[in-house]
């Protein structure tokens, strides 16, 4: 049977619906969980949101990902006004450890979370996050079998770092881990303003803290905030990050790696990942350049 790569950048064969609840041991974080509605096990990936961003605003990337056989947790880490970068990686420890509490309660009926196959994922500020956690700046209960970044940044600029400050220190991943970038991200709209992904702190450094088995796609023509839902509107979405024309390739791009990455290190489907590595045109929009190690 041939592999058809290209089909993972479109929906998937599952029906999903999207749930919403609290998670967490104590201090309670409401969460986002979109999931399969076809009884089984499935595995999960739980998503971290970017600064100031609303889990809601990823809606229609996590119902891509999910049609496509996962159950995807998103917790919102702030109310009114973001907390500190370090109470970020505590919160998801947290929520990570409710798990497999509480987790269950909040499915459809007869679809159950596989947590031997969990994986972590963020976005922007979230990727910082996703990826402390995984270096072990907070402990949880749980192993996270791969790491995906979304674009991820560590703060504005090389010398103004967000703590902890991983891109400085030695340590790097021992799970499998994938980083995509935005080629926009780097390129500022606003005179003396930071870009929403600047040189020194964005996906290029995340990629090179990552050990063997990594991989790097960068989508050329789309900028930081693509990926977010058509409707999802703020200062940060749309009047300081640079654009591309078109959301939807953005979040068919970035769904479809990140279910090629999950099929290859979850389930142990490699071979959607190396079409897509070996042939990047399967993909709705640029990739370039494309990494792996």
């Amino acid at each position: 049977m041939t592999t058809d790569a290209s089909s993972l950048f479109e929906t998937g064969k599952f029906n999903v619906t999207v749930l919403t609840g609290k998670a967490g041991n104590g201090e309670s974080k409401p969460v986002l969980i979109v999931s399969p509605t076809d009884a089984g096990m499935y595995p999960v990936l739980l998503f971290v949101h970017g600064f100031f961003l609303q889990n809601k605003y990823y809606t229609q990337l996590l119902r891509h990902i999910s049609s496509h056989g996962f159950i995807v947790v998103a917790p919102q880490l702030f109310s009114i006004l973001p907390q500190s970068s370090t109470k970020d990686i505590t919160s998801v420890a947290a929520v990570t450890n409710w798990l497999p509490i509480g987790l269950q309660s909040l499915l459809p009926t007869d679809v159950k979370p596989d947590l031997e196959k969990l994986a972590l994922s963020g976005h922007s500020r979230g990727g910082h996050t996703s990826f402390s956690l995984a270096l072990g700046h907070a402990q949880t209960t749980l192993k996270f079998a791969a790491l995906i970044g979304i674009d991820p940044v560590a703060g504005t600029s090389e010398s103004s770092q967000l703590e902890p400050k991983i891109l400085n220190n030695e340590s790097k991943l021992d799970i499998p881990a994938l980083v995509i970038g935005s080629g926009l991200g780097e390129e500022s709209i606003i005179f003396m303003a930071p870009a929403c992904a600047p040189k020194g702190v964005n996906h290029k450094e995340f990629y090179n803290k990552c050990s063997s088995p990594c991989y790097h796609f960068v989508v050329t023509k789309y900028g930081h905030m693509d990926m977010l839902d058509d409707d999802a509107f703020n200062l940060m979405t749309k009047c300081m990050c640079k654009n591309g024309k078109c959301r939807d390739i953005m979040r068919r791009c970035t769904a479809g790696i990140t279910v090629a990455f999950l099929k290859a290190y979850i389930e142990k489907e490699a071979e959607y990942l190396n079409l897509i590595w070996s042939n990047p045109g399967l993909a709705p929009g640029e990739l370039e350049p494309v990494d792996c190690r």
